[in-house]
């Protein structure tokens, strides 16, 4: 099934409980296709627990999860990339093989066809020079845009960003998030960003989703929500982190 600019993830009545705490409360949201939606809110609201929902690392409690159509399994995971706040390179292998690894061994490219689109990558991210290099003969920062590399690397419909630049050096944060702005802007892939990086929210989001306990409180498009947020709890947050 082609969404063809249609809605892409679904969440119908999702709900998470760790122990007994409700992270997601009967969570209702959807993401249309070749959009950018940005999840804001207080530590603790839920919005991780929704990327490793879509990743399957771990488990509704209630509700369903559809992605393009099918509810949310392995196969359908495949649809979907993660850049993590770590940036959970592979220390022993080289950049270019850490972004061609995984389209050769779960999407069955030719070795010379995930190499081409590797180096396509790494150019785009600024790495264009540092094919050879291991991980940890670079910055915080450049290996953030390697790992950036390595999820679009898997061609998913959509790529989550999960605080992307919470682990970097305050110095190192700007090139990341240029580097987002510009897939954001160049690219049709959908979006859907974890971040405290409000400027960045407003920069490269259609839609801003804030949470508290488990639950949208309230969403708009970002000059919506960054000037003239409806609820109370909206403009408290915001006033303690802009």
């Amino acid at each position: 099934m082609d969404t063809a600019g249609g809605e892409l993830v679904r969440f119908e009545k999702v709900v998470k409980r760790f122990g007994g705490n409700t992270v997601l409360d009967q969570l209702d949201f959807t993401v249309d296709a070749g959009k950018h939606v940005t999840l804001i809110g207080p530590s603790g609201s839920g919005k991780t627990t929704i990327l490793r929902l879509l990743m399957t690392l771990t488990q509704p409690d209630e509700g369903r999860i559809l992605v393009d159509g099918q509810p949310l399994d392995k196969e359908v995971r495949k649809k979907i990339g993660m850049v993590f706040q770590q940036f959970n390179l592979f220390p022993n292998m080289r950049v270019l093989r850490n972004v061609t690894e995984a389209p050769v061994r779960v999407l069955g490219l030719s070795k010379d066809e995930a190499t081409e689109r590797a180096k396509e990558l790494l150019e785009m991210v600024g790495l264009g020079d540092k094919l050879d290099a291991y991980p940890t003969q670079l910055s915080g920062g450049q290996q953030q845009r390697v790992a950036i590399a390595r999820a679009l690397a898997m061609r998913p419909k959509v790529l989550l960003l999960d605080e992307v630049t919470s682990a970097l050096d305050p110095e190192l944060v700007a090139g990341v998030l240029d580097v987002l702005r510009d897939i954001a802007r160049t690219t049709d892939i959908t979006m859907l960003c974890v971040t405290h990086e409000m400027n960045f929210a407003r920069d490269i989001s259609d839609r801003v989703l804030m949470f508290d306990s488990g639950r949208v409180i309230e969403a708009g498009p970002p000059e919506q929500i960054f000037n003239d947020p409806q609820q109370q709890r909206t403009r408290e947050f915001l006033s303690a982190v802009l």
